[in-house]
C-alpha cells in the first residue's frame, strides 16, 4: 500500500482548478466537488446515461446484495498470509474464486500475478479498450503472523493486511460475481488481476510484468484503501540502494592508524548525505534508513553497510539527487583513506529498489470519469498522490489512478490494521461507476477511454 494519499503540491494548483480543486483545500484534504459542467461535455452525458439505465441501476442493487458474501470473501483470504515473495497460496485462493465467479481461463503468470480477462463486445468498430482493474496480494507482515480476523463489533473488524489491500481484492471479486450473474456486458475488455510485489522491496514487479505482457493495455483503475472521493493521479518513483563498505578491520588499540574503519567511512558518508539539498517542489526526499556493522565494541569494523531511500514527484530530481548521493559516498571514502594515508577502504552500491514515477494529467478523460462519478455518489474529489502499482503505467505514459473500493479504514502496515465493511458497498459501487463510464456498457453507452496503439516491446 502507499502512504495515506497526500495532496499535490502547490505548483499543481492551475491544473487542480480545473476541477474546481484549490490547492489550499487540497492541503487540508478537502475539495470542491466539480459539477457536471466542469468535466467535459460527453463525459458528463455518458455518466447521465449510465446511471440511468435500469440495468446499471439493477447491478448496482445487486453490488449492495452481494455485500456480506463479499465480506466473507475478504476474511478468507485475509487469513492466508501473504509476505513480500510469498504471495503463492493467496493467489492460488484467489484465482480459485475468480474461476468460480466466471473467469474459467483466468491463470496465474511467470510473475506470480493472477490475471483474468473479461471480454466485451467491441462495439461497432469491433474493439473498445482493455481496461486494467486490479489490487494487490502482498501485504508487508512477514511470515508468522497471525492473521487470524478479529470482529470488533459493529460493522469493524481487525487484522493485518484486511485493508492493505485484501479489501481490494474482494471488490474485484465482487464485482465479477454481480457482471456475470446480471449478464451485463462491456463494451471494452475488462483484465482483472490480483498481482504481487506492491509492498516493501517487492519493487512493483507484478505490475512491471503485466505490463510487459499485454502491450495493449489502454488504462488502469486501481484499488487501495483511499478516503471516499480520493483520485490518485502522481505516482511518486523512488530508487534505494544498500551500501556495502569494506576495510581490512584490526584491533582498535594495536590496529589504530594503520587501517580505515568501514563504520567511520560510513559515518562520513551518512554526514555528506545529510548535507545534499533538495528541491521543495517538486517533492524530493532521501533517508539513510537502516545502518549495520561490526563485529564488537574493541574492532575496527572490516564492513558495515547502509539502506538509502531516495524518491520524488519527477524523476528528474530523482535522478539527480541519487547522482549527489552517490557522489557523497565514494567522497567519504576517499577522505578515510585519506585520514589514514592508505587505499584499504572500499564501497560497493547495489540498486535493490526501482520505481519509476509519473503522472496522469487531472484533465484527462479517466480522471474526469472518476471525478464525475463522485460527484454522481455525493463525494467531494481529492487529486492525491503516493508510491502505487500506477507508478508503472503512469511512467510509460498510460493514463492510470487509484481510487477506494469502500469501508472506513485505518492502521495500514500496523498488526492493528482494521477496516469498518459499514456501507462499504457504496464505495464498491462508486468505483464500479467509474469503470463502467470508461470501458462502456453494451446498449447503453460507449468507452470514454480511447484505444491506443499497442507499444512495442
Amino acid at each position: 500500500m502507499p502512504q495515506l494519499p497526500r495532496p499535490l503540491v502547490p505548483t499543481l494548483a492551475l491544473a487542480l482548478a480545473v476541477l474546481g480543486v484549490g490547492a489550499a483545500q487540497a492541503q487540508s484534504f478537502s475539495a470542491v466537488a466539480p459539477t457536471p459542467a466542469q468535466v467535459r461535455p460527453a463525459v458528463d452525458q455518458a455518466y447521465t446515461q449510465l446511471l440511468s439505465a435500469p440495468q446499471v441501476q439493477k447491478l448496482l442493487e445487486a453490488v449492495k446484495a452481494d455485500h456480506e458474501r463479499s465480506v466473507d470473501d475478504l476474511k478468507m483470504l485475509t487469513e492466508i498470509e501473504a509476505p513480500p515473495f510469498k504471495e503463492q497460496k493467496r493467489a492460488e485462493a484467489f484465482l480459485a474464486r475468480m474461476k468460480a465467479l466466471g473467469l474459467a481461463d483466468a491463470r496465474i503468470d511467470a510473475e506470480g500475478n493472477v490475471v483474468g480477462l473479461r471480454k466485451g463486445t467491441g462495439g461497432p468498430g469491433g474493439s473498445g479498450p482493455k481496461l486494467l482493474i486490479s489490487a494487490h496480494l502482498d501485504t508487508v507482515f512477514p511470515a508468522g503472523t497471525d492473521v487470524k480476523v478479529k470482529d470488533l463489533g459493529n460493522g469493524r473488524l481487525a487484522a493485518p493486511g484486511i485493508s492493505d489491500d485484501t479489501r481490494g481484492l474482494a471488490v474485484l471479486l465482487s464485482w465479477l460475481k454481480v457482471l456475470n450473474d446480471n449478464n451485463v456486458q462491456t463494451v471494452g475488455d475488462l483484465l482483472f488481476v490480483g498481482n504481487v510485489g506492491e509492498e516493501e522491496l517487492g519493487n512493483l514487479r507484478g505490475m512491471k510484468r503485466i505490463f510487459a505482457d499485454h502491450l495493449d493495455i489502454d488504462g488502469m483503475v486501481g484499488l487501495e484503501p483511499a478516503p471516499d472521493g480520493s483520485v490518485l493521479i502522481l505516482g511518486t518513483g523512488s530508487h534505494r540502494y544498500e551500501v556495502t563498505f569494506k576495510g581490512p578491520g584490526g584491533h582498535s588499540y594495536g590496529a589504530f592508524g594503520q587501517v580505515p574503519s568501514a563504520i567511520h567511512g560510513m559515518g562520513r558518508a551518512i554526514a555528506k548525505i545529510a548535507d545534499v539539498k533538495t528541491p521543495s517542489f517538486p517533492k524530493t526526499t532521501f533517508t539513510v534508513g537502516t545502518v549495520s556493522g561490526g563485529t564488537s565494541v574493541n574492532t575496527i569494523a572490516p564492513e558495515a553497510k547502509m539502506a538509502v531511500d531516495i524518491r520524488s514527484d519527477q524523476m528528474e530530481p530523482l535522478l539527480e539527487t541519487e547522482k549527489k548521493i552517490l557522489a557523497a559516498i565514494d567522497q567519504a571514502v576517499v577522505e578515510e583513506n585519506r585520514r589514514w594515508n592508505v587505499n584499504t577502504l572500499s564501497v560497493s552500491t547495489k540498486l535493490i529498489g526501482d520505481r519509476p514515477g509519473g503522472r496522469t494529467p487531472p484533465d484527462s478523460v479517466i480522471v474526469e470519469a472518476a471525478t464525475r462519478a463522485n460527484a454522481s455518489f455525493g463525494h467531494k474529489t481529492l487529486l492525491s498522490g503516493a508510491s502505487t502499482d500506477a507508478n508503472v503505467p503512469m511512467s510509460l505514459g498510460i493514463p492510470a489512478i487509484i481510487v477506494g473500493g469502500g469501508g472506513k479504514t485505518g492502521g495500514f502496515h500496523a498488526m492493528s490494521e482494521w477496516i469498518d465493511v459499514t456501507d462499504g458497498w457504496k464505495g464498491a459501487q462508486n468505483s464500479l461507476v467509474t469503470v463502467l463510464g470508461l470501458v462502456g456498457v453494451q446498449g447503453v453507452t460507449q468507452p470514454l477511454l480511447e484505444k491506443r496503439p499497442p507499444r512495442a516491446n
